[in-house]
């Protein structure tokens, strides 16, 4: 069905795929799988017509293909779902499942009433209750992807591209995702799935294909790979030196005999906190768990003064914190890491050394007059630390991978250094080698001292790099877990607890 040969594509002299080879099926769903800079995004861009290959061939459905824009990618029959929703938030759920391909009246006009219907019932098919007509960007990430999901199904597509789909679902939607994907190959479609949540791999797609520095490394059938082969394939390494790690790159539990430094008590945010606490001393990592709409990122970005608290209190140090004011809260010590790297975090148009000067300006200047001298050291220390991979601090951060993205963010906040970092899914979308990395700098940061609140929604993340777990359910903290039932089995068994059935927490 779709099919590449000897692509290759380079971008100021950085080669980002290099004779690419790969082929799709009809019926087949393909694992595109690699760390970040490995050449996914790139190969992806250039099946849709982003990008032209500078050589080798793409051909669609047996012919050869040069599309010169992602629209005629579109009217061929090739839809894609992005990582990071590109729809409009500004516009009604209905009119981004139709954008640009609005139904219209016998006098030109759009049809509303139509478009409202089609919009319902596509994404009633995918188990979401929402009103189709209210505005997308007052709605979650994870239902903002299952709309991103209907819009590709509401075109006659032959090819379907997913790039990581599911980084923003919970459990039950990627049931419904994965049915969804099971269904358009049984029509006959070519799903191309891209996600660096391994084990989905297994339970969705027939082969895969393993991309290492703009280099295909190997393709075969997803029942002859082991994890451990596989990863060992996207790294580079030897299958024996990646099995002897563990399942996240934390090492250890911290020391943590110390007084809280950050204490919250009875933060209330209408209707989406009631009552929440918590407490994290110097050197502690507390994690946050619980499904999707639990109250995990709410609880944060309260902390952080960034949601409207109607009640409650925030204390760094036994100092009172301002409410609703994320200025106090940042001369207060606290750093948060938003879990939307794209709307809330980078400024994709500023260089990677402005991303990170960006929270720490003030103190950089002297009456009103930036010193370049000071930015220029600020940043080279911090590339240094946290090995960002960057042809040179002055390139649009936009360039950089996903995962070195994440890195500019922690750095852009270590800079102002905060005595609490909250961070909020701060390994989603990324691979398993900068995961990796990430993990083994919140250790570092434990380590020195910080007190650390992690939100992850990956057990492994949350029982192998936390001190303490919180449990919440519907805004309201339901449990904790701590020593040893700190276990992968009992957090399951607390986030079922209110999921409504095993299943659904078993997916998780």
């Amino acid at each position: 069905m779709l099919e590449t040969e000897g692509v290759t594509k380079s971008f100021g002299g950085v080669h980002a795929l290099r004779g690419v080879d790969f082929s799709l099926a009809r019926g087949e769903i393909h694992a595109l799988v690699g760390e970040n800079g490995a050449g996914k995004s790139t190969l992806i861009k250039v099946l849709t017509g982003v990008h032209r290959p500078d050589s080798g061939a793409v051909r669609f459905a047996g012919a050869e293909v040069e599309f010169h824009r992602p629209a005629e990618a579109q009217r061929a029959g090739i839809s894609t779902i992005y990582q990071e929703v590109n729809l409009v938030p500004l516009l009604s759920v209905a009119r981004n499942v139709f954008l640009g391909r609005e139904p219209r009246t016998r006098f030109g006009l759009i049809d509303t009433a139509k478009m409202n219907r089609g919009a319902a019932e596509l994404v009633g098919s995918l188990g979401v209750d929402i009103d189709v007509t209210g505005e997308l960007g007052r709605l979650g990430l994870g239902v903002q992807q299952m709309v991103a999901l209907a819009r590709a199904m509401s075109v006659d597509s032959r090819v379907v591209i997913m790039d990581e789909p599911t980084s923003s679902l919970e459990a039950k939607e990627v049931a419904t995702l994965f049915q969804v994907a099971r269904d358009l190959a049984g029509r006959g479609v070519g799903i191309v799935f891209v996600s660096h949540r391994l084990d989905e791999l297994w339970r969705l797609c027939d082969r895969v294909t393993v991309l290492r520095d703009g280099r295909r490394v190997h393709t075969g059938p997803m029942t002859e790979l082991d994890r451990v082969t596989l990863v060992a394939h996207m790294l580079g390494r030897d299958a024996g030196e990646v099995a002897r790690g563990g399942a996240t790159g934390f090492e250890g539990k911290h020391d943590r005999d110390r007084e809280p430094v950050l204490t919250a008590d009875g933060l209330e945010v209408r209707n989406r906190l009631h009552g929440v606490g918590l407490s994290v001393r110097p050197g502690e990592v507390l994690g946050l768990g619980g499904l999707l709409g639990s109250g995990r990122s709410e609880t944060v970005k309260a902390v952080y003064g960034a949601l409207p608290v109607r009640s409650g209190s925030v204390e760094v140090g036994g100092r009172r914190v301002r409410p609703n004011s994320v200025r106090h809260a940042l001369r207060a010590g606290i750093a948060l890491l938003s879990e939307d790297r794209k709307a809330e975090g980078i400024i994709p148009g500023l260089s990677v050394r402005d991303n990170i000067a960006l929270a720490v300006l003030p103190r950089l200047s002297r009456a009103g007059i930036l010193s370049e001298r000071r930015i220029d050291e600020l940043v080279d220390t911090f590339v240094r630390r946290l090995r960002i991979k960057v042809a040179n601090p002055r390139q649009p951060v936009r360039e950089l991978s996903g995962g070195n993205q994440q890195k500019v963010l922690i750095a852009r906040w270590l800079c102002t250094e905060p005595t609490v970092f909250l961070l909020d899914e701060p390994t989603r979308g990324i691979d398993v080698g900068a995961k990796a990395e990430v993990q083994a700098l919140i250790d570092e940061l434990a380590g020195q001292g910080l007190a650390v609140v992690l939100v992850s929604s990956e057990m492994d993340e949350l029982v192998e790099g936390a001190d303490r777990i919180l449990v919440l359910h519907d805004g309201t903290v339901t449990g904790e877990l701590a020593g040893d039932r700190m276990t992968g089995a009992a957090l399951l068994a607390a986030l079922a607890g209110h999921a409504g059935s095993g299943e659904e927490g078993s997916d998780e």
